[in-house]
């Protein structure tokens, strides 16, 4: 065994154990999903082809050094060590879920159910793990980098986002803030701001300017000859999209879209008495306040995942 390096598999519940958390049983929980029409056999199968995955991994991995099997709700508490290599098995959210809570460390995305999970960030199958683990140990596997971002608040509290962040209200009102991306500044009232990495570009990004771009074609605006593609997952900078801006004498609507970077900093003042918030990859459960007077600024991380590929 290579010494005391250490390898983490994170796992996730199935459907039917988070229905059996909720309902207690296997029965009562056949029962709430068979009555609203849906069919349990579906449930069964993906639970019973996740397990099986999940030990063909870890015989994988236990044959080659020694295993840490971790849950993903723990990832928020757990410290990695430096030279750890993770393992997060499907589907893509528990990649980027991990990823955020890693520095450096190298990560491998295993793809339970090919047939069910397109899997972006999931190259391999559970069989590979037995082949490409001794390559990763031997350092003969190269990583593909990918940029995060991160929200620095002026009460020194920090967040990381692998796919995106979401600056503004907790529930669905208005937030109200100062925007400043490089020398540009705006008093903005909207839905809040989301600032996405180049992993992200192709999630909550890309259906904020999808709709976008439908609603000017719709007022019959003209469709722009090369609307903006997805970012490169190791891009040097972030995008913004301010969603649903309202113009009004105390607010303004004209920086509503772009990049910030080295180059062009943003910072973001809050001007919101209460229920101000940020969270990053859409866990709305693990957030910053973000109240009156605090500033965000908002950032390429110094960190860089590593997904192996």
């Amino acid at each position: 065994m290579p010494g005391d390096r250490k390898l983490v598999l994170v796992t996730r519940h199935s459907r039917i154990e988070e229905l059996i958390a909720r309902f207690h049983t296997l029965d009562q929980a056949r029962f709430y999903v068979e009555h609203l029409g849906a069919d349990f056999s579906d449930y069964l199968s993906e639970h019973e082809k996740y397990l099986a995955a999940r030990r063909t991994v870890e015989s994988a991995l236990t044959s080659c050094a020694r295993l840490q099997l971790l849950d993903r709700a723990f990832l928020p508490t757990y410290l990695f060590a430096p030279d750890d290599i993770v393992v997060a098995l499907g589907q893509d959210g528990v990649v980027a879920n991990t990823l955020k809570y890693l520095d450096g460390q190298p990560l491998i995305g295993v793809n339970p159910d090919p047939r069910r999970y397109d899997g972006v960030l999931l190259p391999f199958q559970p069989s590979d793990i037995s082949k490409v683990l001794p390559e990763i140990l031997a350092n003969r596997r190269s990583a593909k980098n990918i940029t995060m971002a991160k929200a620095t608040l002026s009460d020194g509290q920090l967040l990381y986002a692998v796919n995106d962040l979401f600056i503004g209200p907790k529930s669905h009102t208005s937030a109200h803030y100062e925007l400043h991306v490089g020398s540009r500044c705006e008093i903005q009232s909207s839905s809040g701001i989301i600032v996405s990495t180049g992993l992200g570009s192709t999630a909550w990004m890309k259906s904020i300017v999808t709709g976008s771009l439908a609603v000017a074609q719709g007022l019959g605006g003209a469709a722009p000859q090369r609307p903006p593609g997805p970012m490169s997952w190791d891009a040097p900078y972030l995008r913004f999209a301010v969603r649903e801006p309202f113009p009004s004498v105390a607010t303004e609507t004209s920086l509503v879209f772009g990049a910030t970077d080295t180059k062009t900093p943003m910072n973001i003042r809050s001007l919101m008495p209460e229920n101000g918030v940020i969270f990053s990859d859409g866990i709305e459960g693990d957030f910053l306040a973000f109240n009156s007077g605090i500033v965000a600024t908002i950032s390429v991380s110094e960190r860089v995942g590593h997904l192996i590929h």
